[in-house]
């Protein structure tokens, strides 16, 4: 037995559920879609239910594993298909195309007029047509591929193109709270604020909109500080504020130089000044600019947060009791 489906009462026309059935079936709470329902889904991992053509009009069907939901009544069945499964197509109409649609299908004789109690892989036929649609599905159905017959398609002349004929039917369901991979914006939403993959970007369903939004994590709080510079021999501290608004620092520290005046060479031979508290740093070497009101340089912020001045308005000293301004920002 390849399809094994869990939550079915032993006997019937079918095995029933076995203890194997249970280990390997998802047995779990997924995303509720209501309620009392469930998402219906493939579960996550690995090339679940891939589609290999197998032959002109046979089609093969990969393992995995998927939540199936049935009436209200009927609930939700865990599902896991643990060999593949060889489907074949019927003959194309001789006038128009169809398109038939692999489902994973399970029948509950408590709940359906089939009398058996099982899960499988198999085939819903559509209707020929000139605009051909996918045929509507029974309860307990999940689609997993449509499949296009060409009109007139069999063994005897070629079959069908299995490069061009499919077309990935399967979603995806998730433990609730998860986020649901590789998703369609065409799915709807099982919940407010249900998290979405789609492509490599993060949505988040609104039910207000009933549409998936693109989702913009909230603004983290600004931080300011005041406190945990500390200065080099030669200077006095007169005030340090630095802001953080998100990964945005910017610092501004007014010094007062208490040393002997320092040249007007406009090269100050990397003066240090002082340093940076241990969480507002940048992560690496970051320029500076500082000015004392008479004359104007360059200084330089350290990855170690220690800050030097570095190059000065050509002859123009910083004397002493100058007081200098440094303001720095950078990206953490």
């Amino acid at each position: 037995m390849s399809v094994r489906a869990a939550w079915l009462l032993p006997g019937g026309t079918g095995p029933g559920q076995t203890r194997e059935d249970t280990r390997l079936a998802p047995v779990g709470t997924m995303t509720p879609d209501g309620e009392l329902t469930t998402r219906q889904g493939v579960i996550p991992g690995g090339s679940k239910f891939a589609a290999t053509g197998a032959g002109a009009m046979s089609l093969q069907i990969g393992v995995g594993r998927a939540a199936v939901q049935g009436t209200l009544a009927q609930g939700a069945y865990p599902v896991a298909v643990d060999a593949p499964e060889t489907l074949t197509f019927g003959d194309g109409s001789a006038q128009f195309d169809r398109i038939d649609t692999v489902v994973l299908r399970v029948y509950d004789g408590l709940f359906d007029v089939s009398g058996q109690t099982l899960a499988a892989v198999e085939v819903v036929p559509g209707a020929a047509a000139e605009s051909p649609v996918a045929p509507t599905l029974e309860p307990a159905c999940l689609p997993l591929w449509d499949v296009r017959v060409p009109a007139g398609a069999s063994a005897g002349v070629g079959g069908i193109d299995w490069g061009a004929a499919l077309t990935d039917r399967r979603h995806y369901t998730v433990a609730v709270g998860g986020i649901v991979p590789r998703g369609s914006l065409a799915d709807p939403g099982a919940y407010d604020g249900q998290y979405a993959d789609v492509d490599g970007v993060l949505y988040r369903w609104s039910a207000a909109s009933t549409a998936w939004v693109l989702y913009r994590p909230p603004a983290a709080p600004v931080e300011v500080v005041t406190t945990g510079l500390t200065v080099t021999s030669g200077w006095a501290l007169s005030s340090f504020s630095a802001r953080r608004d998100g990964k945005s620092v910017s610092a501004t520290v007014y010094v007062t130089r208490t040393g002997p005046a320092l040249s007007a060479d406009p090269n100050l031979d990397d003066t240090h000044v002082c340093t940076l508290p241990a969480d507002w740093r940048p992560p690496g070497d970051t320029a500076a600019i500082a000015g004392d009101g008479y004359g104007f340089g360059e200084a330089r912020v350290e990855a170690d947060g220690q800050i030097y001045l570095r190059a000065w308005s050509p002859n123009v000293s910083i004397g002493t009791n100058a007081n200098v301004r440094i303001t720095a920002g950078f990206v953490q």
